[in-house]
């Protein structure tokens, strides 16, 4: 179960340090090609939460090392990752779909973090 866990985990960790960073690299003006420069205000707002996206990495990486010592905080975990998943619902429901890819990316978001409160429910 623990080994379970901590690859699910691992995962999460990944996602958040590298999806992350790549996006506080980028920025907005990456995602906004009608605008020739993106406000100031939005992209210190998309680089502001991309900070907080790419130091949760750390905190996950955290986790996994001190994993026996942990419990609700898995809880709260898996719901991070239940949110994220049904943020992209949300969006899709309220703009429409963002295409195939990010469709498949809220199942893997809803999936994950149903899995990890699960595997620490019977851990």
């Amino acid at each position: 179960m623990i080994i379970a866990l901590q690859i699910l985990l691992g995962l999460v960790t990944l996602i958040c340090l590298l999806g992350g960073m790549n996006l506080l690299i980028k920025g907005a003006g990456k995602f906004l090609t009608e605008v020739i420069s993106p406000q100031k205000k939005l992209d210190n707002l998309f680089r502001f939460m991309s900070g907080i996206y790419f130091s949760l990495g750390f905190l996950m990486a955290y986790v996994i090392c001190n994993l026996r010592y942990q419990h609700g905080l898995i809880y709260f975990i898996g719901l991070v990752v239940i949110f994220s998943g049904l943020g992209r619902l949300y969006s899709k429901i309220k703009v429409g779909s963002a295409g195939k890819y990010f469709d498949n990316i809220m199942i893997v978001e809803l999936t994950l973090g149903i899995a990890i409160i699960v595997l620490q429910y019977l851990r």
